[in-house]
């Protein structure tokens, strides 16, 4: 080869050598923000409504940064890994107090984004598609200012406990129109609402959007809420909605903020008597200081209705609710977090409302949380124990169990009258421990007419000969006793009565 053709061939060589690195850089400065903007990724529902998560991405080179929005919640990014070809997203809640983390993984395929989250290390990602969505689109919407705090008139309602059924512990979100109805069927004719159980509670999933108006909109497995109230109503029975003072609700659905008064007047209009309303949604707009202001809005909204609405505050004890429920207008408060269907959670909640008496009354009440009695996660000497307590702490009865089908034994303890006497008493007073050693407890409850309700509880592991001592309870007097799950009236003769407790068991007495 000549020394030309060296030449020439060793110029074109550097010639496609520095074309291939203007590629690559190029390529390069293509991907470094390729993954920036903002990407929605939906999940349609099977009631028509369409829930999206939202990723708002800049990309710098290998760091990406911004913010997710899904369901009620809201993160900040503040790791990433990778690039377009495989990227892992480290966020944290934005409410300042949360320590709620999470972990995203994902990858550009084409003009899309597949990303998902690993709910549990065991389990396998399952994947969305992400496509970009307008700019702005899925934003948090701008923070409205509380009102100042003011006192909001007592509705006159809840004098008693209310009690009723609620759809969350056992149908979640499958609850529709069709279970629903059948639910108030079953109430009317299986003694419950005899026995005082009136309300019939639809818990989240039932929203949709809104209309032009801005009009709160039901989905598909509530074609006509009105409707639905007649129906309930003309089996004697009343219905209760949910809602939440945020964008979203728990589950991402809509949410009431910047309508209260909207949505109350709309739940007049529907028919409906019971609200339960769900902080979720609001913390990543409010604070826990805020939320007495916050939930000040919609009872006002609800007393401007002019319908008798019972007001349920949801928002699991945080700030000490029982101290400011009624001046915003609650009549009843959550205390604690979601209870599950097994002893510990029960127990764990239950045993531990002995501080908070002072502050239930008639109108306003400490609420626990639902009742799992029936859903098959303990025994019915368990289930007692659940009901003896609730009636004991002066709680609202909510069943939340399948009434459509469930068993003589469930309808048994739901509506055994004496015990939902001690529950339902017009004087009003929550009852408290009296005496505990070890697994052993005993609390009372000062009823109307002088009587006095007496639990003896069992929670240990094996059964227990457990022993009352009258003097000690300020009973030395008493006259009457009444073994309220034995219906009958028991011999007591001596200084105190003695009893063989069943595991995880209960003795209920009334003493007069």
């Amino acid at each position: 080869m000549s020394e030309v053709s060296v030449k020439s061939l060793f110029v074109s060589l550097l010639l496609i050598g520095l074309v291939a690195s203007t590629v690559v850089i190029s390529s390069r400065a293509q991907q470094s923000d390729v993954l920036t903007g903002n990407w929605a990724a939906a999940s349609p529902s099977n009631d028509g409504y369409v829930r999206k998560a939202y990723f708002n991405l800049k990309q710098d080179g290998e760091q990406i940064t911004g913010t997710i929005r899904a369901t009620q919640f809201f993160y900040k990014i503040n790791k990433s890994t990778g690039g377009p070809d495989g990227f892992t997203l480290e966020a944290s809640m934005m409410d300042g107090k949360s320590e709620r983390k999470v972990t995203y993984e994902g990858k550009l395929v084409g003009n899309e984004l597949q990303i998902g989250r690993r709910n549990r290390p065991d389990q396998p990602i399952t994947f969305q598609t992400a496509v970009r969505a307008p700019e702005g689109e899925g934003a948090m919407p701008a923070r409205i200012e509380p009102p100042p705090l003011r006192k909001v008139q007592y509705n006159g309602l809840a004098k008693t406990p209310p009690m009723g059924w609620n759809s969350w512990n056992k149908f979640a979100g499958r609850i529709d129109d069709a279970t629903v109805r059948g639910i108030a069927d079953a109430m009317s004719k299986n003694g419950m609402k005899e026995a005082g159980y009136v309300y019939i509670n639809i818990d989240d999933t039932w929203e949709a959007g809104r209309d032009a108006q801005g009009n709160i909109l039901t989905n598909t497995k509530f074609p006509d809420m009105k409707a639905l109230a007649d129906y309930v109503h003309k089996k004697g029975l009343k219905l209760g909605i949910y809602s939440s003072p945020g964008p979203n609700t728990c589950a991402g659905y809509e949410g009431s903020y910047g309508h209260e008064e909207q949505d109350a007047r709309t739940y007049a209009a529907w028919g409906i008597d019971y609200l339960k309303y769900d902080w979720c949604g609001a913390r990543i707009l409010y604070t826990d200081e805020e939320m007495p202001a916050v939930y000040q809005k919609m009872g006002e909204a609800l007393l401007k209705t002019k319908r008798p609405i019972v007001y349920s505050l949801c928002q699991y004890g945080r700030q000490d609710v029982w101290k400011w429920g009624p001046d915003v207008g609650g009549n009843l408060w959550r205390t604690t977090g979601d209870i599950r269907d097994t002893w510990d959670s029960m127990t764990n909640i239950g045993f531990r409302q002995n501080e908070l008496a002072q502050f239930a009354k008639p109108g306003h009440w400490n609420d626990p949380d639902m009742l799992e009695i029936g859903n098959g996660g303990m025994t019915d000497a368990e289930y007692r124990t659940h009901m003896s307590l609730w009636a004991m702490l002066a709680a609202p009865l909510l069943a939340g169990n399948d009434l459509r089908n469930t068993t003589p034994a469930t309808i048994e303890i739901l509506t055994n009258k004496e015990v939902i006497a001690v529950d339902q008493d017009k004087l009003g007073k929550q009852g408290r421990q009296a005496w505990k050693s070890g697994d052993q407890e005993i609390w009372t409850r000062p009823l109307s007419g002088g009587a006095t309700a007496v639990a003896i509880f069992n929670r240990g592991k094996e059964e227990a000969k457990m022993s009352v001592k009258w003097a000690d309870l300020q009973l030395a007097n008493k006259k009457v006793v009444r073994d309220l799950w034995l219906h009958q009236e028991i011999t007591t003769a001596g200084l105190e009565y003695s009893v063989t407790v069943a595991v995880h068991g209960v003795v209920l007495l009334r003493v007069k």
